[in-house]
């Protein structure tokens, strides 16, 4: 049996050049680097400049991918960005990101799925490329989240960063085997009912404002171990590949105690598990590319990699995808 399958061609990133550590967020908020670390396990993270927008992350992510896969801009016919902090209220950050690397054709929008972003970017992508309705992809998570936050409360601003990563899908015929390479399987889930747990307080219809974050750290922590590893099982029944089989498991970077919850329960042995949380803080939609990245630039991953990715966020919403590199 010959089916499509959306291989990766190329993963790219970005981070801001101004990084923030623990010490400096000592001086704004009553906080220490200890105390940081011991509840999070990030050291610093990065902070966009003034007038450096969502989408210029996007375009320097984007571009290197797509260096690195060997892709034309012209050949991309779909981009979709998974942002919860878009440069305006509309036009989409996609089309914007569109625009500005050259891609004149196909279709380009935005995913708004907090920090399960990109797992539902890539989810969207992988079904259409396997329908056939577009051929090659450019699937991006950025954030700048520093813009959301208050800068008052130590209990979300010492918690997030700012930063892009991409990636090139391209479809290609495969055989419908374990060996196959590409996306292998994707899940989303959500659940309204737990919005007040991790929220934005505005928006142009409830306040005409922007808002700030907020979050309930102890609930979120609750629901994320339980429903991450139950999304994650699902997608390896529908696989059929175990735990141990998985080559690299690159998780949303939000806290360090989430990602031990999340192995431990899975029995994913810790040496397969990206880790960009220290440097990078939470940025949201971007952290699984960024940790991709991150993972393609060490050697981590190569070519017949089994990788594992998962994430959730504000809705709440969940996911997981299983793709071979």
């Amino acid at each position: 049996m010959v089916i499509n399958r959306s291989v990766i061609r190329g993963v790219g990133a970005y981070l801001p050049k101004k990084v923030m550590t623990n010490h400096d967020l000592a001086k704004l908020v009553d906080t220490t680097d200890e105390w940081i670390v011991a509840r999070s396990g990030i050291r610093q993270r990065h902070i966009a400049a003034d007038g450096e927008n969502t989408s210029d992350l996007a375009i320097a992510a984007a571009h290197q991918a797509l260096v690195r896969a060997k892709i034309d801009p012209v050949d991309i016919d779909l981009v979709i960005c998974a942002t919860a902090t878009p440069d305006r209220t509309f036009p989409a950050t996609a089309v914007r990101v569109q625009a500005g690397l050259g891609v004149t054709k196909g279709a380009a929008f935005d995913i708004q799925a907090v920090c399960s972003g990109f797992v539902y970017a890539l989810t969207t992508a992988d079904n259409f490329l396997k329908t056939g309705q577009f051929r090659r992809a450019l699937v991006i998570g950025a954030e700048t989240f520093s813009r959301i936050l208050d800068w008052e409360d130590r209990s979300t601003c010492v918690l997030f960063g700012d930063g892009a990563g991409a990636v090139v899908l391209e479809a290609e015929p495969q055989h419908g085997e374990r060996e196959d390479r590409g996306i292998l399987a994707t899940r989303i889930r959500s659940d309204g009912r737990y919005e007040d747990l991790l929220y934005v307080d505005g928006g142009p219809s409830s306040t005409k404002t922007v808002g700030h974050l907020r979050m309930n750290g102890r609930e979120v922590f609750r629901h994320a171990v339980q429903k991450i590893s139950g999304v994650i099982e699902e997608t390896l029944v529908a696989t059929g590949f175990a735990a141990d089989e998985i080559d690299l498991f690159v998780p949303h970077q939000a806290n360090q105690r989430i990602l031990n919850g999340i192995a431990k329960k899975l029995g994913v042995a810790p040496e397969k598990i990206v880790i960009t949380l220290d440097n990078h803080g939470n940025t949201s939609a971007a952290s699984i590319p960024l940790a991709l990245n991150h993972a393609f630039e060490e050697h981590l991953i190569k070519e017949g990699s089994l990788v594992l990715m998962e994430a959730m966020g504000g809705g709440f919403t969940w996911g997981a995808v299983l793709a071979r590199w």
